[in-house]
């Protein structure tokens, strides 16, 4: 009865010390500072989308997925967009740190104030591209007047509408636009809802297939424009003050797109985890499609993503000469390359011609 009495007695002892230096600690934590608690994933940073995701936003759902945003610090939201009119609005205003949107389109919102600032190029050549039917009466740009071009609302090629116009030598207000979603543009298209659509070149394939030989299209650079496509933006309020972050995000991503141009598979897996509806062959040609457009003198010779100051300085005339600047601004402040890294190149190799 003794023995038992006394080894309760050493267990209660025991116990008492183990609260004691718990309650020391805690109080250790808290004169230092220290939180008493595990700290969160990390920095809390908002990424809008230009569009629904597809297979050229993969690398961040693979880098996401990867860890290689929480290794950071960062506790990455990929939010689905609406248009690059809208990214570059959202972005401009703060309401977004980063986000993907078309250059050209976020020239025009920085000249209406967003505080934009552009990191790195995805399309290195533009995306833009019309889509139309033979069969609809249409065999070429000089046909479109007097007919109906579906896409959404903030969609770039409606907000650079004015510009392709021009070059291409047809009065702007010679065709009417309807709303439609991302989605939804060939089903509008296969039901004449619309006559002609736009859309990014990366999507070519999906559309060949759909309607084979009856299908016409005119990339932008085939007519003289070739602004950069889309882009990674930052908030420049938000640059300023974390550019050490900004820094980090910046070479995951161009880490992520280099580890996807050498092998898509993991990749795309990563987005099809997420995102839901899509095909994984249609992925796999509009990444075939998406890595010719990333490829350009600079992105394979200066660093992946490289944007080049003269181009931009071209595609800042541009949009100055066909829709004007609500207010002018020094085209170099609207971009930085300060924070790639030159070592990471696009590889040409893995483009097939």
């Amino acid at each position: 009865m003794g023995r038992a009495t006394s080894r309760v007695a050493a267990m209660r002892r025991d116990a008492m010390k183990r609260l004691q230096a718990a309650g020391s600690a805690l109080a250790l934590a808290l004169m230092l500072g220290v939180p008493a608690v595990p700290a969160s994933a990390g920095e809390a940073v908002n990424l809008i989308l230009n569009w629904t995701p597809t297979a050229d936003h993969s690398p961040f759902y693979y880098a996401k997925a990867q860890g290689w945003f929480e290794k950071a610090g960062i506790d990455l939201t990929i939010e689905v967009g609406k248009g690059s009119g809208v990214s570059a609005a959202k972005v401009g205003s703060g309401g977004s740190a980063f986000g993907v949107a078309d250059l050209a389109t976020m020239l025009v919102a920085k000249s209406k104030g967003a505080d934009d600032v552009a990191l790195m190029s995805i399309y290195a050549n533009t995306g833009q591209t019309f889509y139309w039917l033979k069969s609809y009466g249409v065999n070429g740009v000089k046909d479109f007047p007097s007919h109906k071009i579906g896409n959404p609302p903030g969609d770039a090629s409606r907000v650079m509408w004015p510009a392709f116009a021009k070059a291409a030598g047809i009065a702007p207000d010679a065709v009417s636009f309807v709303n439609i979603g991302p989605t939804a543009k060939i089903a509008a298209l296969k039901s004449h809802t619309v006559d002609i659509i736009s859309d990014f070149y990366n999507e070519h394939d999906l559309k060949v297939t759909e309607f084979g030989s009856d299908l016409g299209f005119v990339n932008w650079k085939d007519i003289g424009l070739n602004p950069y496509g889309n882009s990674l933006i930052v908030n420049g309020a938000y640059l300023q003050k974390n550019p050490k972050l900004v820094e980090e995000f910046v070479r995951i991503s161009q880490k992520a797109f280099a580890a996807c141009v050498a092998d898509v598979t993991p990749c795309l897996k990563a987005l099809l985890d997420q995102v839901s509806g899509h095909d994984r062959e249609n992925q796999e040609r509009q990444w075939e499609r998406i890595k010719y457009l990333m490829t350009d003198e600079f992105t394979t010779t200066k660093g992946l993503g490289w944007i080049d100051g003269e181009r931009m300085k071209k595609d800042y005339e541009l949009v100055q000469t066909y829709l004007g600047m609500e207010k002018p601004f020094d085209v170099t402040t609207a971009f930085t390359t300060k924070m790639l890294d030159p070592a990471v190149k696009m590889d040409a190799s893995k483009v097939k011609k």
